[in-house]
């Protein structure tokens, strides 16, 4: 399994992945559906946006963003997906330590993620890739300009990649 830079040659598969307008809300917050390819490569506009593909004998399985902020000295997990037909066997979880890893590697000590509060299939896979919520008093304040109030998890940045415990429930 690789974690490859995302290429324009991706968006249309990777636009493809959510079944309903409300996978779209949770996935990415956007009220289209279904979601366009263009949507997916004009998120690539932004330079602090390194979107990544998750690619299995040749597939495209995942699809998962960092979004860097340097001057913070920390880095996001985001629009984190995986294919329809290969959920339910871990690759949300690969997908995730392999971001995290990344971020790591960049030099990011601390690396978030935001999750609708709705997706509890996500927040089983991201604690079982090692992230657990932030203080609640924080998460208040980050949520005081989002649209809904999302579940703010933070990164075991310390644990070696894989080392996190498994979730069998994990299939985003």
């Amino acid at each position: 399994m690789d974690l490859l830079p995302f290429t324009t040659a991706h968006a249309a598969t990777v636009a493809g992945w959510p079944t309903t307008a409300d996978e779209v809300v949770r996935w990415c917050g956007r009220q289209e559906f279904p979601l366009s390819p263009r949507t997916v490569t004009d998120w690539q506009q932004d330079a602090d946006v390194r979107a990544h593909v998750l690619v299995e004998d040749g597939a495209v399985v995942g699809y998962g963003e960092l979004w860097l902020d340097d001057e913070e000295d920390e880095a996001e997990l985001a629009r984190l997906i995986v294919a329809p037909d290969t959920r339910g066997r871990g690759l949300g979880r690969v997908l995730v330590r392999g971001l995290l890893a990344r971020a790591v590697a960049q030099g990011h000590r601390d690396v978030f993620m935001r999750v609708h509060p709705d997706n509890e299939r996500a927040l089983r896979c991201y604690r079982g890739a090692g992230f657990s919520p932030v203080d609640p008093a924080l998460a208040e304040t980050w949520n005081e300009a989002q649209p809904v109030g999302y579940v703010w998890l933070q990164g075991d940045t310390q644990t070696p990649a894989g080392e996190s415990p498994a979730d069998p429930g994990c299939s985003s």
